[in-house]
Parts: structure tokens; sequence; C-alpha cells
């Protein structure tokens, strides 16, 4: 028997070529019911789509990819690629519902080989400024969208991750709950949710009269190096007595440093951290963090990057409000 071809579908669905083809794309709106009949009667008569045709006469493989240039000093650890992942898995269905692949780039490396991925799309995951990945994908003409804004390119469309919001939110629990000289701990990359978080920190200061204690610590260095600089952080400033740390990692080291300093959590000192992840929640004590529901927020990426795929507008969008997930590291 040879192999079912378009013609055959179509013949035998009593619909054009042009509506099989849609069907399998999902490029084109197609009635659900006649998408569903399409897809049955493929099955039965053993039709499969060729995508390499496909991909001859759209340009289009069928796959977008996932990035970010967050090392793995940060990524990995406790947490598993965490972050990242808890968006991928969200991403890939949304992929899939929309009849695409989803590539998962592992954090970026200097040096790493990406001729080989040729996806349809890219989105990018909190790049920092000058960030190779975004210069590498849209210096190949490769639609791009981020999770978190680009800083200094508002043409990238992005979803806001409310970081100036966030941040406001853990500054004023620790001050509700009994802190009165908190500092913080960012990274030194400039990714926006650092940029946003220290501005909000800055006037929180002076609203609040507290004098600012800032540490900005190389992401590659991780939790040995936050363990190590947070410890002659407090050191220097000993009247602190509280820290918001956004990275989880750096959050993680800043519990050993309080540790080596004889500094109990949360009698001495209060902690915050951003994503809640296994860093927080294994911590001990557990770390007070923040729910950013990041599922809807690799749905509503993978919806801007579609939009940008097909030649639409794709604006900024917001993600949902953060919310406080509350633990014993800032009981008061």
């Amino acid at each position: 028997m040879k192999k079912p071809t378009i013609s055959d579908l179509a013949q035998a669905a009593g619909v054009s070529k042009t509506t099989v083809s849609h069907a399998f794309s999902g490029r084109r709106h197609v009635d659900p019911e006649t998408r569903e009949r399409i897809e049955k009667i493929a099955q039965e008569i053993g039709y499969r789509p060729n995508r390499a045709a496909q991909h001859l006469r759209t340009g289009r493989t069928g796959m977008i990819a996932l990035a970010s240039s967050m090392p793995f000093s940060v990524a990995a650890g406790p947490s598993r690629l965490g972050f990242l992942m808890e968006i991928a898995a969200t991403a890939a269905v949304a992929s899939l519902t929309r009849n695409m692949a989803l590539c998962l780039i592992p954090p970026f490396q200097s040096g790493t080989q990406l001729d080989a991925i040729t996806p349809d799309g890219v989105i990018l995951v909190e790049p920092f400024q000058d960030d190779p990945l975004v210069q590498y994908f849209t210096g190949l003409g490769v639609p791009v969208v981020s999770v978190g804004c680009v800083p200094g390119r508002e043409d990238i469309p992005h979803v806001d991750l409310n970081s100036g919001a966030t941040a406001r939110m853990v500054l004023e629990h620790l001050r509700a709950s009994g802190a009165s000289r908190i500092g913080l701990v960012t990274g030194a990359q400039r990714r926006n949710s650092y940029l946003e978080t220290e501005a909000t920190y800055r006037m929180f200061c002076v609203e609040t009269g507290i004098e600012p204690a800032c540490l900005q610590l190389d992401e590659t260095g991780g939790e040995d190096l936050a363990s190590e600089a947070v410890a002659g952080f407090l050191s220097r400033r000993g009247d602190l007595d509280a820290l918001y740390v956004p990275v989880d990692a750096f959050a993680s080291g800043a519990v050993t440093a309080a540790a080596a300093k004889g500094l109990k959590i949360p009698q001495n000192i209060r902690l915050a951290t951003r994503y809640d992840g296994l860093r927080a929640k294994l911590s001990q004590p557990p770390l007070t963090a923040v729910e950013l529901h990041l599922e809807a927020i690799a749905d509503q990426a993978v919806g801007l990057l579609m939009s940008a795929i097909d030649g639409g507008i794709a604006e900024p969008v917001s993600a949902p409000q953060p919310q406080l997930v509350l633990r014993e590291s800032t009981a008061g």
C-alpha cells in the first residue's frame, strides 16, 4: 500500500488540501469540529504530515526555543534549574497546543555553540543589558520575546515581571515584621529585575529614613561567593536586622553566612528571597519568598512569541501580581 497523501486525506475528509494543511500547522483558523474530523481520519488512514516539506514551503522549523544567560552556579544546585524549568514546563504545553515544539537551551555560557539551533522564535528568560543571547538571535533576524524587560531594548516584546512591585512588597513586609535596618543583595549582572529592585530599595530607604546597604555579587560565584561575601557584608554592617536577597542561590549563601556569624534567623536577622523554589522551601529555616505565577508568565510569553512569528504586533504584557509566601525566616 502506498503512503497516504494530503490529497487522500482531503478527499476522505471532504475538505480542501489547504484546510488540511492549516489543520496541522495551526497557522490559520480551522473549525474545531473540522480539525477533529481531519485528525481522526488521518489516524485511521495512517496519514502523517511531511514536516520537511512544510519547513521548505514555509521557511519554518516548527520549533521555538527557551534560553537563559543565568549561569549554572545560580540556576543549578538544589533548584535543579527550578526557575527556568518551571517556565519551560508551561511553555512546552503552550507550544504543543499551537503545534510547535519547544527546545530548551541550557543556561548560556561564554563560547557556547548555538549554530545548530534554528528555531522560529526564542523566549529569553531575564536577559541582562547587552546580553550575548539577545545579540545573537536578533542578529539572525529570529523573533525574540523576553521574560522580564531587556534593559536598553524597549523594542523587544516582553512580559513585565513587576520586579519593582515585588521588591516593595517584600521590603514593606520586612519592616512590618519588625526590621528597621534592611540590606539588599543583588546580582552584578544588569538584569532588569535587579535594576528595578535597586531603584525601589533606594526609594524605600529615603521614605523610611534607612541608610542604604547594598551588595552586588557576580552570579558566576553562586552560593559559595554569597556565603563569603554576605559574611563580610554583615561584619561591615553589624546594624542590619534584615536582608532582601532576590536570587535564591545568594539567599542560601546568606543563610550560611548568618550561621557563621552566630546570627539566628529570624531572631537576629530576617531574610527573604524572590523565587519560591526548592532552595527557599528546603532552607533551614524555610525562607519567605514570592509566588511569581510562572505558569501564567510562560503562557503569556509563548503567546507573545507566536504573535511575533506570525508577523503581528506583540505588545508588552504584565505578569499577574506577585504574592508573598510567608515562612519562618521573617516571623515577627
